[in-house]
């Protein structure tokens, strides 16, 4: 119980920390596995070009091979897109962007007329989705077909046309005509004009360049930022028409900012920070639960992993809570996002800071030794400096050089707060009856806490109780642990609860039974002794009874407190009760059932004299009706009749009276009806033959 009770404090502890610390881990299985749930195509394809697109990059950047066949299908959608010529540009952009992936089999005249199509636009573009979908579009074609010219001519002036809205604030216009400004149009504007750069025929002003950076420089001073060092982008556009989440606006601006790098030359001033804030902003939000904000995720990840500003490295730690006794080892995994190789590096770690003191001081400084094989850095044996407790490890990636030359981000020195825990061990625990006068031990005996341990003590209202006891923990130093508690409880179940102190590296208690009796409520008796000590860090947490005592306390004052009320079991009060049994009183003797059926047969008598005196006299039908109406009435008249007899049977023997009298009130209205009808009849029949 106690190891249990331990190890959900440590399990409960060790996931605040974790959440807390906002460990990032880099793209693993589990996103392999929910792209293959969200991307899966209806009948074999996909509602558009564009999801096609979303789905086939989101395939390729996780490596993902086996997955849904939609080539054939995509392909003649991605031709008949690019024949047709009421396609927009928007559409041809993504018919484009699957033929990149697809290299399906297009006419070099197909790509002839686009271009044509796309220049027009672009030389005749007043607002910035004509410029994006349109150079954007001229890209694809460059690099799908080199053969045919998508070069700009006035590429200079295209980039002021673009420039022009932009904003002081870094931020972008989507027109002209629209005065609000967007940071998504921004990521759009960034994309557009990295193409114009690359399709350019001739330089473009280097000046356009310099103030192109510093533009994306006030674009991230406007960047917002998470208490766990993520950074992100918000959109502020007024018109919701416009609107974009964060997780769209933050992958807008990636885009085109990676676009933007890769064409030019030189570097961009932008914080190391701020992009491995990015980073962390796409890992820490999970796996997305629509089509639409995993791809964002998915690609804005890829496209931070090659950029030319600076890669993002993410630090994370297998498990945040280590066990001295165990021996674990401190394992520090450094990954691109994508979790793909990392480059020669080294992880120093710094500093241990010992969370809660008022003055945290550094423990030691020491490299970790890298595991190659399993591509992580160890700390083999913690330093011994380092006993049970809570900590804050102070992590610094330390790089070597690069074989690709990329630009890598560590984000400096990162803190990660790391849980020791340890077997605490008990020595010289102790149990003794004190004379309360002379303070001489009258019994004193020993407890094995580890072990089983049950002492049978006595005394009375003029002797103490004192319990004494040691804890270590595994480096051999003095350990305090967060609980340290004596139960008493009579054997009425009445408890008592004290608290066990310590005097420098010894806790003891000692309880003045003269001083007590009056809260031990005068009860003389059996008291069951119950220690309990617990903390976070003990991976042996004791909840152990001791043993009992046997005190003889004086007879209560008449006006002494009375013990409170024994507590009322709940299954007690709210269980189930004791079965109730009920015997009913004895049937009434009946009479013999020949008896009953000869009196049945008395009751038919006159019924079945009344049916032979009919079959005797006969019956006169003389007045029955002849016409076809009168006659008709005059049997629904007679079946009606019949129906209340029946009733008559019904009620006596299924019926309750209830229905009988609602199903009478109905035939009773049919019979006034019907003999209404034929009573009519016979008056008018008899008053004809008295007249003649």
């Amino acid at each position: 119980m106690a190891r249990n009770l331990v190890g959900s404090l440590v399990l409960v502890l060790a996931i605040s920390l974790c959440e807390a610390a906002s460990i990032f881990q880099p793209i693993s299985e589990s996103h392999r596995s929910a792209a293959l749930e969200l991307f899966t195509p209806a009948d074999g394809s996909f509602g558009s070009l564009e999801e096609t697109y979303e789905a086939l990059r989101t395939f390729g950047i996780l490596g993902i091979q086996k997955k849904p066949d939609i080539g054939t299908g995509s392909c003649q959608s991605v031709s008949e897109t690019l024949e047709s010529s009421s396609s927009t540009t928007k559409d041809l952009f993504f018919a484009l962007k699957v033929n990149s992936i697809l290299e399906c089999k297009i006419d070099e005249a197909i790509f002839q007329d686009i271009t044509s199509r796309l220049k027009a636009v672009v030389n005749d573009g007043n607002s910035l989705l004509d410029f994006y979908y349109s150079i954007s579009s001229l890209v694809l074609i460059k690099d799908q077909n080199s053969r045919v010219d998508v070069l700009l001519g006035d590429a200079d002036g295209i980039f002021r046309s673009i420039k022009a809205l932009s904003q002081s604030d870094g931020r972008w216009r989507y027109s002209s005509s629209n005065p609000e400004s967007s940071t998504y149009a921004a990521g759009l504007a960034l994309e557009a004009l990295a193409g114009v750069i690359s399709l350019a025929s001739s330089e473009i002003d280097h000046s356009l360049i310099v103030t192109l950076k510093n533009d994306i420089v006030k674009l991230f001073d406007s960047i917002e930022k998470y208490d766990d060092g993520s950074f992100y982008f918000d959109e502020k556009l007024v018109d919701a028409r416009e609107h974009h989440g964060p997780l769209s606006t933050t992958s807008a601006v990636i885009r085109g900012l990676t676009a933007f790098a890769s064409v030019t030359s030189g570097t961009i001033n932008l914080s190391g920070n701020k992009i491995l804030g990015l980073a962390k902003f796409f890992l820490g939000i999970g796996i997305p639960g629509n089509s639409k904000d995993f791809f964002n995720q998915i690609d804005s990840l890829a496209c931070l992993e090659s950029n030319r500003v600076s890669v993002p490295l993410i630090l994370s730690l297998p498990a945040t809570v280590l066990s001295l006794t165990k021996k674990d080892q401190l394992k520090v995994k450094v990954d691109t996002v994508l979790g793909s190789s990392a480059p020669p590096l080294t992880v120093k770690l710094m500093q241990a800071f010992i969370s809660g003191s008022k003055d945290s001081s550094v423990i030691e400084t020491q490299e970790l030794r890298f595991d190659p094989e399993n591509a992580v850095h160890l700390l083999d044996v913690l330093p011994k400096s380092v006993d049970v407790g809570n900590y804050i490890f102070v992590f610094e990636i330390v790089l070597h050089d690069s074989v690709d030359k990329k630009v890598y981000t560590t984000g400096g020195q990162t803190q990660v707060p790391l849980f020791v825990t340890g077997v605490i061990k008990t020595d010289n625990a102790e149990i003794a009856v004190l004379d309360s006068d002379l303070g001489s031990i009258e019994t004193q005996k020993k407890l094995d806490l580890a072990g089983e341990t049950s002492v049978s003590l006595s005394a009375n209202h003029l002797q103490k109780l004192r319990l004494s006891f040691q804890l270590t923990t595994p480096r051999g130093k003095f350990f305090k642990p967060h609980q340290v508690f004596l139960k008493l409880r009579h054997e009425t179940e009445v408890e008592h609860i004290f608290v066990v102190g310590n005097s420098g590296k010894q806790f003891e208690i000692i309880l003045d039974f003269l001083g007590l009796v009056e809260k031990f409520f005068y009860l003389s008796g059996q008291y069951d002794i119950q220690l309990t000590v617990g903390d976070a860090v003990m991976e042996n947490s004791i909840l152990r009874a001791v043993g009992h005592v046997e005190l003889d306390l004086p007879e209560a004052p008449e006006k002494a407190p009375h013990p409170p009320a024994r507590p009322v079991d709940p299954y007690s009060r709210y269980g189930p009760k004791a079965e109730i049994t009920h015997i009913f009183r004895a049937p009434e003797k009946r009479p013999p059932k020949e008896l009953s059926l000869a009196f049945l047969g008395l009751t038919l008598l006159p019924f079945v004299g009344f049916l032979i005196g009919l079959l005797h006299i006969g019956v006169n039908l003389k007045n029955f009706p002849t016409s076809a109406v009168p006659v008709t009435f005059a049997i629904l008249f007679h079946l009606g009749i019949a129906a209340v007899l029946l009733l008559y049977a019904l009620f006596w023997l299924k019926w309750d009276l209830f229905t009988t009298l609602k199903t009478l009130g109905f035939l009773g209205a049919f019979l006034m009806f019907v003999g209404h009808r034929t009573l009519s009849h016979l008056a008018s029949t008899s008053a004809k033959l008295k007249s003649a």
